[in-house]
């Protein structure tokens, strides 16, 4: 490996089941060493995990980049949205975290949406109206099902705020990641007393924004488990899918597409969102401008599932056939039915193993498709409407995701070489801590979107109508 031409700079990615470091030479963008340790979620009615098992996952992963870590000048966090961690007097997780995908607090949400005024107002005040994913709900859940956790807390904490505060002994967030919690105003760029008062948050046990560009702290003495070198610089970090577009170094209008656990499509725009039918979450950048978001639960996993039920290879699609499925097996947040689970229509004696599985891969990707136009509202969607559309996500080398998204939405597809975009964003963030730049500039430089293009083809009307039509019959049966 030849040496480094710049200083190095460490990007974490804390996802739902893993945590990955990346080292990086902030000159060329080129990654120097990489490490990654799982960790676990439970399963059931809720989606909780342990913060210390991140945290834990965190020295393994950065442990195994070696010495390459310990020269390190910064580094930054990118991780999970939305989940909920409440600490003690000791900086100890009161319970395990609530995480994104857990729907128990969708009544919680429903009731805060209508005490405030309908999703017009907080669209228009917050950039969001919030669902069983957003923080704010979590909190109101924890509040009413178990007071005594509530009463516990002395500091609440997002899990890239969590794992932040490991590194500098301090508590801060950024506000890409605060957006998306409910409790923080777009409209006035900052907590806002009057929701928190309602909820019974106090706003002192909250992180305090650091700015796009400004230095969260320092490498604290303690971290001494850690091989970064004390007084390594450490960045605001952000929620995954800031990160992300930072990696990729999006300018506005660029639609991106990402293929995980969940499936989210979103673009930058210089234009604050306020989208009062929920379907886009007004979440702010980790730049100073904004990223319109349109996330759904059930993506990567969900048709893997399925496979699996089928004993197939997730490959093993076959085309034809009048099968819809709408894999909604975790609830859903687009469109917004937290109480649903998978609906199968259209069954027929000749109806394939390899038609079934298309027909999962069809209604995830429909979710997502039919969330683009309304993200690309505004000055977002001022690129070409032609423009391919970047395809990231663990599911985006598949064959069988690839050209499920070319026929659903008639555009090209762009698959970035880089793999992991959001260890790489938080790189190009503390990269620019060291050299002034802005972070997406970093990544352009980098060429990180760098990747093979797949031409459009005819878009598949008829299938996206089907799969609507599904959708608006049988919403009794969807909740």
């Amino acid at each position: 490996m030849s040496a480094a031409e710049g200083p190095l700079v460490v990007g974490i990615d804390s996802s739902t089941q893993s945590t990955k470091a990346l080292v990086v030479d902030a000159a060329t963008g080129t990654a120097v060493a990489s490490g990654q340790a799982p960790h676990t979620v439970t399963t059931g009615a809720g989606r909780e995990s342990d913060p210390e098992e991140w945290y834990r996952a965190l020295r393994e992963a950065v442990a195994q980049c070696g010495d390459a870590a310990r020269r390190a000048s910064a580094v930054s966090v990118g991780g999970q949205q939305h989940g909920l961690v409440t600490l003690d007097a000791q900086g100890r997780p009161v319970r395990p975290a609530l995480l994104w995908n857990d729907v128990r607090s969708a009544p919680q949400a429903r009731r805060l949406v209508a005490e405030l005024g309908g999703p017009e107002v907080w669209a228009e005040r917050f950039g969001s109206v919030p669902g069983a994913s957003f923080t704010v709900s979590k909190w109101a859940w924890l509040a009413e099902h178990e007071p005594e956790a509530v009463r516990a807390t002395t500091a609440v904490r997002l899990p890239h705020d969590y794992l932040t505060g490991r590194l500098t002994g301090t508590g801060t967030t950024d506000r890409g990641d605060a957006s998306g919690t409910g409790w923080w105003a777009a409209s006035a760029e900052g907590y806002d007393a009057d929701l928190l008062d309602r909820v019974g948050l106090d706003p002192a046990l909250l992180p305090r924004v650091v700015g796009p560009g400004e230095v969260a702290g320092t490498v604290r003495d303690s971290a001494g488990d850690l091989p970064f070198s004390h007084g390594t610089l450490v960045a605001a970090g952000t929620g995954d899918n800031a990160a992300a577009a930072l990696g990729l170094g999006l300018l506005p209008g660029t639609p991106v597409l990402s293929l995980g656990t969940s499936g989210t499509v979103y673009a930058v725009s210089r234009k604050r969102p306020a989208d009062p039918s929920g379907t886009v979450a007004g979440f702010a950048d980790a730049r100073g401008d904004w990223l319109p978001l349109a996330c759904t639960l059930n993506c990567t996993l969900a048709v893997d599932r399925i496979a699996a039920l089928l004993g197939l290879d997730r490959e093993a699609v076959e085309g034809g056939g009048t099968a819809t499925v709408l894999p909604y097996l975790d609830g859903e947040r687009t469109p917004a039915l937290p109480d649903a689970s998978g609906l199968l229509t259209g069954l027929r004696h000749d109806t394939t193993g390899g038609q079934l599985l298309q027909a999962a891969y069809d209604g995830a990707v429909h979710a997502l498709l039919a969330a683009l136009d309304r993200v690309l509202e505004g000055d977002a969607g001022d690129a070409d409407p032609a423009a391919p559309l970047l395809l990231i996500g663990g599911g985006a080398r598949g064959t069988a995701w690839q050209e499920t998204v070319r026929r659903l939405s008639g555009r090209g597809v762009q698959v970035p070489e880089a793999r992991e975009l959001v260890a790489l964003g938080a790189a190009a963030q503390a990269a620019g801590l060291l050299t002034g730049e802005d972070p997406a500039a970093v990544a352009r430089r980098w060429d990180t979107a760098r990747g093979p293009v797949l031409d459009p083809v005819p878009r598949d009307d008829a299938t996206m109508a089907r799969i609507s039509g599904v959708l608006a019959d049988a919403a009794p049966l969807l909740g």
